[in-house]
């Protein structure tokens, strides 16, 4: 019979483990004051020093917030909650990107910045999500999605050369009304979407656009969205900051 699986990391990383639960869940609410180092070394049955340095990892995470003099709180802003089927319709006529309208919903400033457009040969994934074969070439647009001036999003989407080639997509300025309006108004309506959602360690581009503090993972959402007769249009890779959103799904029972 196998040995049963033991939490080996160094004490402070799993008490910074237990109180990051408590604050991604909620249980400790923003601004709340963190118990005094006392109570927490009785709780733990630790030493001070080890206490310190647990609540030093959450610091460098951005979970705590330490103010000289006064004491350690949890951070102002819980994480978010963001639901992908909110983006899914394409904008009014005359209207901005949905992402762009749904953080004014949300009394959040945004805005994208597009990093490189043009044609790529693509991840495997992609190619073969896409329907592409070997060699084939696909329209990259890449750019950062950012919340209240912080990033919040690196977005690689790409789609198939006939699709894109003397379009907006393969423009480097944005696309009024974001590529789902772009695409509803050449007869690719979005009809179905498919999300995997995995969590890892970020790359160093991802660590440097997203700012990721210490070794925070991120989320990575890879998308394929699906016109008439199930005809792939765009794949998407979304990467976001796993200490600041959390992902939100409804599904009905048919």
């Amino acid at each position: 019979m196998p040995a049963p699986h033991e939490d080996n990391r160094p004490l402070a990383e799993r008490i910074a483990a237990e109180i990051r639960r408590l604050i991604m869940s909620g249980d400790w609410e923003p601004g709340r004051r963190v118990p005094k180092n006392e109570e927490l070394r009785k709780q733990f049955k630790t030493s001070n020093v080890t206490i310190q340095r647990a609540l030093q990892i959450l610091k460098d995470e951005q979970f705590l917030d330490g103010q000289p003099g006064v004491g350690v709180f949890v951070r102002s802003k819980p994480a978010q909650t963001i639901i992908p089927a909110s983006y899914m319709p394409p904008s009014n006529p005359g209207q901005p990107y949905r992402w762009l309208t749904e953080a004014t919903k949300r009394q959040q400033s945004s805005k994208y910045r597009i990093l490189e457009v043009g044609a790529v040969a693509p991840p495997v994934e992609v190619a073969r999500a896409l329907g592409l074969n070997e060699g084939d070439t696909a329209m990259l647009r890449s750019r950062i999605g950012f919340l209240d001036d912080q990033p919040a999003e690196l977005v690689n989407s790409y789609y198939p050369m006939e699709l894109a080639q003397g379009t907006r997509l393969a423009d480097r300025r944005l696309i009024p009304g974001g590529s789902p309006a772009l695409l509803n108004g050449m007869g690719f309506a979005t009809r179905s979407q498919d999300d995997v959602v995995s969590v890892r360690s970020a790359t160093t581009d991802e660590y440097v656009h997203l700012e990721i503090p210490r070794d925070v993972p991120v989320m990575e959402i890879f998308r394929i969205v699906y016109s008439d007769d199930q005809r792939p249009i765009e794949v998407s890779v979304l990467v976001k900051p796993g200490h600041r959103f959390k992902m939100g799904y409804h599904t009905e029972t048919p």
